[in-house]
């Protein structure tokens, strides 16, 4: 599909959350949420003053306003339907952000975009992720017991202990979290499928997930440039030095763009 002939949707998708539309973006950032994690984690990303570069979060099914539908069951179908939600905002340059399971969806959509629509990323950003060619640090906690997967991802920093202790809102996190869960511990991708885009690997030096050495393994499945940066902080690095992130991001994409 040539990009000539995509031209972007009167209205959104159901994937798609822009909470600051640009007129004219010079790029878009399309933002992969982590593992039980929603679009609204990059609400205040839309907000930020990222020269021209619109930023556009992927809601997944099975969560907030998605609620209803039901969680995919594996990498497959979760980066068929990031893909071909995409489509329609492939009018301007697109560069791809992915948090921790994110990371993952973001290289999978990232090879369908190119193999399928001819649509090459202007870069690949992986956040707090091993290489999904390393062996996995963990397999087994989408089948613990919700108290048991709940520690661990207290462990990552990655839950709102607010939400946890209503007895309302717990039953409505927990299912979206042991689906993302299952579907990010039995991903296994086959080996020699390379993104033409650069990569970019993000990792904190302290996270308790992520062996920055298991991050810079991202560097075997592009054929283009790769580039590595350790922030201080844990698995969610990121909320510390959310302006250096995306400094460091606009930095790169302004290169890119040239």
């Amino acid at each position: 599909m040539s990009l000539t002939h995509i031209r972007p949707a009167h209205g959104d998708s159901a994937w798609i959350k822009r909470y600051r539309p640009l007129e004219s973006p010079s790029l878009r950032l399309f933002c992969l949420p982590y593992a039980g994690g929603n679009a609204g984690a990059f609400h205040r990303w839309a907000q930020a003053p990222l020269d021209g570069v619109e930023v556009v979060a992927v809601q997944y099914p099975g969560r907030q306003d998605r609620f209803a539908e039901e969680c995919l069951p594996d990498m497959e179908a979760l980066a068929d339907g990031v893909a071909a939600a995409l489509v329609p905002l492939l009018d301007r340059p697109f560069a791809l952000f992915g948090h921790s399971m994110g990371a993952s969806v973001a290289y999978e959509v990232a090879l369908r975009l190119e193999h399928r629509y001819r649509a090459r990323p202007q870069r690949v950003f992986v956040s707090a992720a091993a290489s999904p060619l390393r062996p996995r640090s963990h397999t087994d906690v989408h089948l613990r017991s919700d108290d048991a997967m709940v520690e661990w991802f207290g462990e990552l920093g990655a839950m709102d202990e607010a939400v946890l202790a209503d007895p309302e809102l717990r039953p409505l996190v927990l299912p979206a979290m042991r689906a993302d869960l299952r579907l990010i511990e039995t991903y296994r991708p086959p080996s020699g499928r390379l993104t033409t885009a650069p990569v970019t690997a993000y990792v904190g030096d302290a996270d308790p997930g992520v062996d920055p050495e298991d991050a810079r393994a991202w560097q075997d499945l592009t054929s283009a440039e790769f580039s590595f940066r350790a922030f201080s902080g844990g698995h969610f690095y990121l909320s510390d030095h959310e302006e250096a992130l995306l400094a460091d991001i606009t930095e790169r994409l302004g290169g890119d763009c040239k």
